[in-house]
C-alpha cells in the first residue's frame, strides 16, 4: 500500500512550482507534492532569463515573493519593432509601445531564471510541499478514484490529480493516451546572453529578419537577452562556430546602437514548432504549461501561458475542493479546459501565423507588413488594447491570482 496524495505535480520548473504553490497556499489542508527529473541543484547552473508579464507579476505577489524577486528583476519600459534585412545599414522602426499599463507597473520583467525559481523553492519549504528530485514518472493509470504513477526509482505514488507541468515533449501527456497536433517550422532559437557598452534604458527590441526573428531583451546593468531565430542548419553552426564568427554574425543583427558587444553567457539553440494538446484534460489528469502548448517565441507569451494555466488551474481546484467535489473528476477539470483552450489556440495560431508572414524576405509581402505596423503605431487606442493584451490585463475573464486577488 502507498499514501494517497490529493496533488501530484510532475516537473519542477517554473509552472510546476508555481500551481504547487498557488494550491497550497489557498488550500493549505491539500497534501501536494512534486516531482522532478533534474537532481537537485541543476537549476542554480541555469544562465537564462525570461520575460514575465505584469499580470503573472500579480500572481507572484500574492505568492509573497515578488519582494524577492524584484531587486533581480529588470522592467521592460519600451518596445521597438523593425522589419528589414541583416544587410541594412538602416533599420527604420515601425512600431513602438510604451511599457506601462498601470502606474509603476511595467508591461513586463527580465528574470533570470535562477531569481524565479528560487523564489518559488522557498515558497513551496514554506508552505510544507515536498520537492522529489532525480525521479520520474514511467507509468500512469487511472484507477478510478485516484491515478497511480510509478516512478523510476521504483515506487509508486497515488494522487487525486495529477498534473503534468514536464514539459513540451511531456512523457505523462503521452502516457495518460492525450494527443497533439505538431509541426515543425525548420528554426531553431539561439539564446544567450551579451554585454554591450551604452545601457539599454529597459528598452526590449524585436527585429524581423527573413530567417525569423531578432528580439534583444534587457537585462540589469549593461546586458542583454537574445532570442535569435535561424534556420536549423545556421543555428546549429553559429552554436559551434568559434566566438570570432559567432560574435561578427551577432554584430550583423544587433547592430551599432549600443557600442561594442560581446558574448557572455552560453549558447544553445532550441529547436522551434508548434505543439497544441488535443486535449488539456483527461480523468485524475491535467497539463499545464508546455505539456499543453509549445508555440514559436516571437511573442514571448510561451512562459506566460503557462503561468495563465496555473492561476486557472489552481482556482478550478480550490473552488471544487471547497464545495465538496473530487478535484480529480473530469467534470470539474473540464472547466479548466474550458478557460484555457480557446486563449491557447489563439495565441498559437497567431503566433504561427506573425512568423510565416514575417520569416521570409517576399517584397510585396515585406510591404504589406510594413504598412499595417505603421498604422498599428499610428493608432494610439490599438496600440493601448495590444499592450494590455500582451501584459494579461485584456478584457475577458482573468483568474484572481492575475489580477492580484487570492483565490
Amino acid at each position: 500500500m502507498f499514501a494517497m496524495l490529493d496533488l501530484l505535480i510532475v516537473g519542477g520548473g517554473y509552472v510546476g512550482l508555481s500551481a504547487a504553490v498557488a494550491v497550497k497556499q489557498a488550500a493549505p489542508h491539500l497534501s501536494v507534492e512534486v516531482i522532478e527529473a533534474a537532481p537537485e541543484g541543476v537549476w542554480k547552473k541555469d544562465p537564462r532569463a525570461s520575460a514575465i508579464i505584469a499580470a503573472a507579476t500579480k500572481m507572484l505577489e500574492v505568492f509573497g515573493i515578488w519582494d524577492r524577486i524584484a531587486p533581480e528583476a529588470q522592467p521592460i519600459t519600451r518596445m521597438i519593432v523593425t522589419d528589414s534585412k541583416t544587410a541594412d545599414p538602416v533599420r527604420p522602426v515601425f512600431l513602438t509601445f510604451d511599457g506601462a499599463v498601470e502606474e509603476g507597473r511595467p508591461f513586463a520583467h527580465m528574470i533570470p531564471n535562477v531569481a524565479m525559481v528560487g523564489a518559488l523553492r522557498e515558497a513551496c519549504e514554506k508552505a510544507g510541499i515536498a520537492i522529489r528530485h532525480g525521479v520520474r514518472a514511467v507509468g500512469f493509470k487511472n484507477t478510478g478514484p485516484a491515478a497511480e504513477l510509478a516512478l523510476s526509482d521504483g515506487s509508486v505514488v497515488a494522487a487525486r490529480l495529477v498534473v503534468a507541468c514536464d514539459g513540451v515533449r511531456s512523457k505523462l501527456r503521452d502516457m495518460a493516451g492525450i494527443k497533439t497536433v505538431t509541426w515543425d517550422y525548420g528554426q531553431s532559437g539561439i539564446v544567450t546572453t551579451v554585454e554591450h557598452e551604452r545601457p539599454h534604458e529597459g528598452a526590449a527590441e524585436e527585429h524581423f529578419l527573413p530567417s525569423g526573428p531578432f528580439a534583444i531583451l534587457p537585462l540589469k546593468g549593461n546586458r542583454s537577452s537574445l532570442v535569435w531565430t535561424e534556420r536549423t542548419a545556421d543555428a546549429d553552426r553559429l552554436v559551434a562556430a568559434d566566438d570570432l564568427v559567432f560574435e561578427e554574425e551577432l554584430e550583423r543583427r544587433f547592430g551599432h546602437k549600443l557600442g561594442w558587444i560581446r558574448a557572455t553567457g552560453d549558447r544553445r539553440a532550441f529547436p522551434l514548432g508548434l505543439t497544441l494538446a488535443r486535449e488539456f484534460v483527461a480523468p485524475r489528469i491535467a497539463l499545464a504549461g508546455d505539456a499543453a502548448h509549445g508555440i514559436h517565441p516571437i511573442s514571448g507569451q510561451g512562459l506566460n501561458l503557462g503561468f495563465k494555466d496555473v492561476a486557472a488551474l489552481a482556482e478550478t481546484i480550490v473552488e471544487a475542493d471547497r464545495l465538496g467535489l473530487d478535484i480529480g473528476d473530469l467534470n470539474v477539470l473540464e472547466r479548466y479546459q474550458t478557460w484555457r483552450r480557446f486563449d491557447t489556440f489563439r495565441m498559437g495560431v497567431t503566433t504561427d501565423v506573425l512568423n510565416r508572414m514575417f520569416s521570409n524576405d517576399f517584397t510585396p509581402l515585406r510591404v504589406l507588413r510594413d504598412v499595417g505596423l505603421g498604422l498599428v503605431d499610428r493608432l494610439p487606442g490599438l496600440k493601448s488594447y495590444f499592450i494590455r493584451e500582451a501584459a494579461g490585463m485584456g478584457q475577458g475573464q482573468a483568474p484572481k491570482l492575475l489580477a492580484g486577488e487570492a483565490i
